[in-house]
């Protein structure tokens, strides 16, 4: 059976560090023990004493003068004061040597308790922000959210490259949704491909038979004219969806070229705002972008024709600025209108294709609008007017 992670830092540590610790530590008692024993001085002191004993024996002490006999004395009682106090310090020699060995074992089992302790720290300390690691390699591989961070104290390097694996994950999350989303775009253009197909041939063969149709009808009070007025109605409405259909299906074909916002908006605010529409303009100077007119302008147009018919009597609002430096920064286009707006739970579907929330709309006009500002590298996004309403923020690279 494999060992985690932690354990074996773990038994590493303590390999490394404790074992040599203990060794060490024994040794030293081992030779503090050795060291207090007398075992050598006191044979010697017995073999002078006895040495002594065995000539006192062999003495004839009749014949020695007192003061011979005096110094014989002396000397006796000197080799047996010794004697008796070699033996008292080899006991108190004993005594202190097992003392100090005690003391050595018992800071040896202490220094080997916390080396233990600190084996399983630090082992905790570096085992667990990478076992953490771990699992969030694992749930970015499985696609599953990431959890919190875990609050305990980690070295700085294991909290950046926790974040920057945090900063990986939402990218590969952005990264995954984009293809999800143009693979789904890829879809519904070519499902609106086949169907503009579909309507025009219908389309063309209903118009020259209702033609001939209004030719046979005769005059104007004709019962048939009312019939006509209502077939080309619906004839003139299958052909809108069919230039939209049309308009999904293809993304902005051909070189880019400058396009200057605010021409564009000189151009398409009259052609597309009433006359009894306020409109309140504000447009900074010299604000270009690499793209696609057209595009761009139906795109505009789209936007305005909805403010105008979600705006009140207050009308609406269109402004153009740049965000950053002349030249290197970010074109930002809003048209903002006193409506009902949006409903924040409606926001992010309002740009799908065929989500519409008008009875005769084909939920296709917003989801252009988006298709041709993404083309561009822009975005857009949608916000409440201050004095309520809906405001669309475009936002475009500026033409470096």
């Amino acid at each position: 059976m494999r060992l985690s992670f932690r354990r074996r830092i773990f038994l590493g540590l303590v390999v490394f560090g404790t074992v040599p610790l203990t060794a060490a530590l024994l040794v030293l008692a081992v030779q503090v023990r050795s060291t207090g024993s007398s075992i050598g001085p006191r044979a010697a002191l017995d073999d002078v004493t006895e040495s002594g004993r065995a000539m006192m024996a062999a003495l004839d002490t009749t014949q020695l003068s007192d003061t011979a006999l005096a110094a014989l004395r002396q000397h006796t009682q000197t080799i047996a004061t010794g004697t008796n106090l070699a033996r008292r310090a080899e006991t108190l020699s004993r005594f202190a040597a097992g003392i100090l060995a005690t003391l050595i074992l018992i800071a040896a089992a202490g220094l080997i308790a916390a080396s233990l302790q600190l084996a399983r720290r630090w082992s905790a300390y570096f085992s667990a922000p990478i076992d953490e690691l771990v699992r969030w390699v694992g749930l970015i591989r499985q696609r599953e959210p990431l959890p919190e961070p875990s609050d305990g104290n980690t070295a700085p390097e294991f909290d950046a490259l926790r974040a920057a694996l945090g900063e990986m994950s939402q990218a590969l999350d952005t990264a995954r949704r984009r293809e999800v989303e143009q693979e789904r775009l890829i879809a519904f253009r070519e499902i609106a491909r086949r169907v503009a197909h579909e309507i025009r041939g219908p389309l063309t063969s209903s118009r020259l038979a209702l033609a001939q149709l209004a030719k046979s009808g005769g005059t104007s009070q004709s019962p048939r004219t009312a019939e006509i007025v209502v077939l080309q109605e619906e004839l003139d409405r299958l052909d809108r969806l069919a230039r939209e259909f049309s308009e999904f299906s293809r993304l902005p074909e051909g070189p880019k070229a400058p396009v200057d916002i605010g021409e564009l908006l000189d151009s398409v605010v009259p052609a597309t705002v009433p006359e009894t529409v306020p409109v309140l303009r504000q447009t900074d100077e010299e604000l270009v972008v690499q793209g696609h007119y057209e595009p761009l302008r139906r795109a505009v147009q789209n936007l305005l024709r909805n403010a105008v018919e979600a705006t009140s009597a207050r009308g609406i609002e269109v402004k153009a600025s740049r965000i950053g430096d002349l030249g290197a920064g970010t074109i930002r286009l809003s048209i903002a209108d006193h409506g009902p707006g949006v409903p924040s739970s409606q926001r992010d579907q309002i740009f799908e294709p065929y989500f519409t929330t008008k009875e005769t709309g084909t939920g296709l006009g917003l989801a252009i609008v988006r298709q041709t500002i993404v083309a561009h590298g822009g975005t857009i996004a949608v916000e409440d007017t201050l004095d309520g309403g809906a405001t669309f923020i475009m936002e475009l690279p500026e033409r470096s």
